[in-house]
């Protein structure tokens, strides 16, 4: 969510003349005009892409027979959660993306793609048989581009300091409300608690002494974000009888920016769970990285690097993140 905060500010700031001061020579200032111009017409040619329309408006979608309201929503938390309960969302935005940052549940085909999450085509909205959107607050803005159909939001996210397993259950119990199938929605939850403590029990089985896990997404080689308390990790590693050990205190969106050496500080019996995507890039840097070879991971200290799972999801990331630490391959330290 910050890098698509970060990129449409940094865009509105770069194409602000404001910014373009006196001092530049002309040359300069014609480079950067051609510049934005280049920007606006490659903005234009892939939105004009997006903008194509893929389902006739009153045509019949194809989805489960027991789907009886077409949910739309921009938020993956919880199109992802809908989709783990077996009732997917008629659409979401950035499928095309969908198995690099989320992983599992796989969406259905018949879900439709409606482009940027952030600011969905509305002319394919328009189109589609939406009964009702269902979103939070980051995505609180494009709710217009639905024209009248109704609203509600449901956040998946920790309510205090800590995240607890009640912060995951009451959102995916709203959704079993709005979509008028609540025993669907324990259902679900019941499954879901049944699966971590299955995943919790396999992971113990592999590897008895390791206890502790510090959670990492790295941004480049040498910055990372740490997630805390307050993260989904947090009710994930305790319903696996395991502890989340932190450096410090997360921000809303349950992380603190660290860096690569910030890592020392973690004592050695601690497993360091590195959450993907990881560019090759990014990768082979780490590989060359002094500190990381004195951190000694994979040695000394454990290691272990996991699939995508949606940071900022709901139950399903919960599930998600347990079955891939059961099968993870740890090495070095505790995990020896």
């Amino acid at each position: 969510m910050f890098s698509v905060l970060h990129k449409y500010k940094s865009f509105r700031l770069f194409s602000n003349p404001s910014i373009i001061t006196t001092r530049l020579s002309i040359a300069k200032v014609k480079a950067t005009s051609l510049s934005v111009a280049m920007l606006l017409m490659l903005t234009t040619a892939l939105t004009a892409c997006q903008q194509s329309p893929e389902a006739p408006k009153d045509a019949q979608v194809d989805k489960p027979e027991n789907v009886k309201i077409n949910i739309a929503s921009p938020d993956w938390g919880n199109a992802a959660t809908l989709t783990a309960m077996g009732y997917p969302p008629i659409a979401t935005g950035d499928v095309r993306v969908w198995d690099r940052w989320v992983g599992t549940p796989k969406l259905p085909t018949s879900t439709v793609d409606v482009g940027i999450r952030y600011q969905p085509n509305a002319e394919l909205i328009a189109q589609l048989p939406v009964d009702m959107v269902v979103d939070n607050f980051f995505y609180e803005h494009a709710r217009n581009l639905y024209g009248d159909v109704p609203a509600e939001s449901i956040m998946f996210a920790a309510k205090g300091e800590t995240a607890t397993w009640a912060d995951y259950t009451e959102p995916t119990r709203q959704l079993g409300e709005l979509i008028e199938d609540p025993k669907l929605a324990e259902d679900y939850i019941a499954k879901s608690q049944g699966d971590i403590s299955l995943a919790g029990a396999r992971l113990q089985q592999r590897y008895p002494k390791v206890k502790k896990f510090a959670v990492v997404q790295f941004v480049d080689a040498n910055n990372m974000r740490m997630y805390v308390a307050n993260s989904l990790f947090q009710p994930a590693l305790t319903q696996m009888q395991k502890e989340l050990v932190v450096l410090g205190t997360g921000n809303s969106f349950g992380f603190v920016p660290i860096r690569m050496g910030d890592l020392a500080q973690l004592d050695e019996d601690v497993c360091l769970l590195i959450i993907d995507p990881l560019s090759p890039i990014t990768r082979a840097e780490i590989k060359d990285s002094l500190i990381w070879e004195r951190l000694s991971y994979g040695n000394n200290r454990c290691v272990g690097e996991l699939p995508p799972v949606w940071i900022y999801g709901g139950m399903s990331s919960l599930v998600g993140l347990a079955n891939n630490l059961s099968t993870v391959e740890l090495k070095g330290g505790t995990a020896l």
